[in-house]
């Protein structure tokens, strides 16, 4: 079980991160509002299940290393917290992006529902960027290493369909807040300060 002051920093960095509006928050928003909040749950499904797998194999690999060669553990700490600001300073930096109805569309049965959140998840190559930057750097050697990404991938998993289902539910109204004035670079600049500062702490510690 990683330890509490680990998991303080984590669940709140991840949040923000999935809050953010993305490929995978806007297709649940546009099917919430086409097709319906108990249809996009098949998505969401196929989503947090990639999601999942993604991080489960970008981390395997990274910690096989990391327990062969220890090391490295710290070299790696300090690439990952580097990269994390980095990403925060391009989140802080960001143009808004308006939301639009580029996924509006009806599918036609749950499995290609299920089908689409699965492969938005394992396909998105800045998913298993993050992952790789930043689940490693949390991770103690001393402890058990898949209890630890258990606890993680839990973490993520619920922090995805909350976030999703906010996007989900929230459907038109959510939209237009979003695209009004500067709230989504404001949401980014939020993500991207806590990026930056967890990255600096991950380079400290």
């Amino acid at each position: 079980m990683p330890d509490w002051s680990i998991l303080a920093v984590f669940i709140p960095t991840f949040f923000f991160v999935s809050i953010t509006p993305g490929l995978c928050m806007t297709l649940a928003m546009t099917l919430g509002m086409s097709v319906g909040m108990r249809r996009t749950l098949w998505m969401m499904l196929g989503e947090v299940v990639g999601v999942a797998l993604v991080a489960i194999a970008a981390v395997m690999g990274v910690a096989t290393l990391m327990l062969n060669f220890p090391q490295i553990f710290m070299l790696f700490k300090w690439a990952g917290g580097g990269y994390l600001a980095y990403v925060g300073v391009m989140m802080w930096r960001a143009k808004a992006q308006p939301i639009t109805n580029e996924y509006m569309h009806k599918p036609p049965s749950n499995l290609a529902l299920v089908s689409q959140g699965f492969i938005t998840a394992i396909a998105n190559p800045k998913g298993w960027a993050f992952m790789i930057s930043l689940l490693p750097p949390f991770l103690s050697l001393e402890k058990p290493i898949s209890i630890q990404l258990g606890v993680f991938v839990g973490i993520i998993m619920c922090s995805e369909f909350l976030c999703m289902t906010a996007y989900a539910s929230g459907g038109k109204s959510l939209r237009l807040f979003l695209n009004r004035g500067d709230n989504i670079r404001w949401l980014n600049r939020i993500a991207g300060a806590l990026l930056i500062g967890v990255g600096l702490w991950l380079i400290a510690g």
